[in-house]
């Protein structure tokens, strides 16, 4: 989901930015609002910000304009909770860019937009009906599937977005097989992700668990 420097204008990576940087801010604000319900929630979001940088780090293939990652997005975001996850994303690609390649910071904007934006999505179409008591819904595996499956979809689509908006041409079949390679890991992360879920749902009750997972909040079938 990285796109290598030099395929988007400077222009248009400082839009980017610019927004990037926005939902970064709101979803900090949003942070701070549940701090005082549950004060470890910042410790959540370090988690994420970890846990994404060692999978991202664990797995990487380079392919076409773009690379292959594992990036364990569900797995975060079931177990972390949605603030915690989007912010863990900018800062786990922040980084990354000064621990491991400085050369991804050019695009740091863009790169986090890719992850963000079908979060935000993933959330508020079908995620959310999880965690809040109103909206409550059993979490299945077929679920698990289905969120990892929408989320996917949304980072290939925004890859394919900075692609057609960027300056150098990219043919559509590097694009698309950007996209094929994408569909090894909407078969491998539910796995994952329902090992994780299923596996701190067993410790659910004690401390650690509890105060830095939002796993109590999720009911599991």
């Amino acid at each position: 989901m990285h796109i290598e420097p030099g395929l988007v204008a400077p222009a248009k990576v400082a839009i980017a930015n610019v927004g990037a940087i926005a939902i970064f801010a709101w979803g900090f604000k949003e942070q701070v609002k549940e701090f005082l319900k549950q004060p470890w929630i910042l410790m959540k979001s370090l988690l994420a910000a970890a846990f994404f940088s060692l999978f991202m780090q664990s797995y990487s293939i380079p392919i076409g304009p773009s690379e292959l990652h594992f990036v364990g997005a569900m797995a975060m975001y079931l177990t972390l909770g949605f603030t915690p996850t989007l912010l863990g994303f900018g800062a786990g690609l922040l980084f990354q860019g000064i621990a491991f390649d400085p050369g991804d910071l050019v695009h740091l904007g863009v790169n986090s937009l890719t992850l963000m934006l079908p979060l935000i999505t993933t959330h508020y179409v079908s995620g959310r009906q999880y965690f809040q008591e109103a909206l409550s819904k059993r979490l299945s595996w077929f679920n698990i599937v289905k969120l990892d499956a929408i989320y996917y979809v949304g980072v290939s689509g925004m890859v394919g977005f900075w692609l057609l908006v960027g300056d150098v041409a990219t043919p559509f079949a590097s694009w698309a097989a950007f996209m094929a390679s994408y569909m090894v890991l909407v078969v491998l992360e539910p796995v994952v992700t329902f090992a994780a879920v299923k596996g701190l749902k067993a410790f659910e009750d004690t401390k650690i668990v509890a105060r830095l997972t939002s796993v109590r909040s999720l009911t599991i079938s």
